[in-house]
């Protein structure tokens, strides 16, 4: 059986989900450190997401690939 349009899919709704990520993310106000401090909460947030998202594109990889 080949999964070419399954895997296919499963990547589409992966970038959907990295690109709802990213546009939660907001702009600081301000443009000194003070301003960026604020966000970096948010940041580390969306940066283990993002990580534990490519480790599950990379689990559905490996396992249409086997």
């Amino acid at each position: 059986m080949k999964t070419g349009r399954l895997e296919a899919f499963s990547d589409g709704v992966l970038a959907i989900i990295i690109t709802i990520m990213v546009l939660e993310m907001k702009v600081p106000e301000g443009s000194g450190f003070e301003a960026l401090k604020s966000t970096l909460p948010v940041f580390l947030t969306y940066v283990l997401s993002f990580i534990y998202v490519g480790i599950y594109w990379n689990t559905t990889t490996i396992c249409f690939t086997q």
